[in-house]
């Protein structure tokens, strides 16, 4: 059985001493990982991207100066929609998290990770294509239950991106997911991490539970 590649990687942060401290973390987890860049913010990262110089996941620091970690991620999600992002911050605010959140971010860790975590993050962000701690979940649930929106369930809905609303309405139709897959012009790999994603966020166990909870909030009609 062949062996998955690793994913390619980029670094974005304003803190240069702090970037080498990850890059040493990366290296302890697995010295194979590939580095393509590292940055100094969004305007620096935008030089440094194009379609050959595309990396699986982009590890983001959110506070930086020009252009910071939100509006890196609302210019990925334009521009390289496939890239997975995990952000590393020591921002530990509820409306930062779920903000990043409903932004489409794939993982949320803190700037004191140790190597283990950062490992699983990046190991379950290339096979799944999320990785929500204990620490994202309980945030974004208390974040819930203290009624960030009138309905938990809207709220819910309210983190689904645009892609991610496109395959779920695909997902209640007859296609099978690799035709879903051709429809939205991703990698079967990409749908699957959809799948995932939205099975995480609504707390659903299979296609039948996407296509009821859909049909249920209005999202599809019969």
């Amino acid at each position: 059985m062949a062996v998955k590649p690793l994913p390619s990687l980029a670094l974005v942060d304003d803190h240069k001493l702090f970037r080498k401290g990850l890059v040493s973390l990366i290296e302890m987890v697995n010295a194979n990982y590939t580095i393509l860049f590292e940055a100094d913010n969004g305007m620096d990262m935008q030089k440094k991207i194009n379609p050959s110089n595309q990396p699986d996941i982009i590890l983001l620091d959110i506070n930086m100066p020009g252009i910071d970690g939100f509006g890196c991620v609302q210019w990925l999600k334009d521009n390289f929609p496939l890239i997975n992002i995990l952000v590393v911050s020591m921002i530990e605010k509820e409306e930062t998290i779920v903000r990043m959140l409903k932004l489409g971010v794939k993982g949320y860790l803190c700037k004191d990770v140790e190597p283990k975590e950062l490992g699983d993050a990046l190991s379950s962000i290339a096979n799944k294509g999320f990785y929500y701690t204990d620490f994202i979940t309980g945030k974004l649930v208390h974040s819930l239950q203290n009624g960030q929106s009138a309905n938990g369930e809207a709220n819910a809905i309210s983190l689904l991106n645009d892609r991610e609303r496109t395959f779920l309405q695909l997902a209640c139709s007859e296609y099978t997911y690799n035709e879903i897959a051709s429809q939205m012009y991703l990698s079967p790999k990409t749908i699957d991490g959809y799948r995932n994603t939205l099975f995480e966020k609504l707390n659903v166990k299979s296609r039948v539970g996407l296509a009821l909870y859909a049909v249920k909030h209005g999202l599809v009609q019969l």
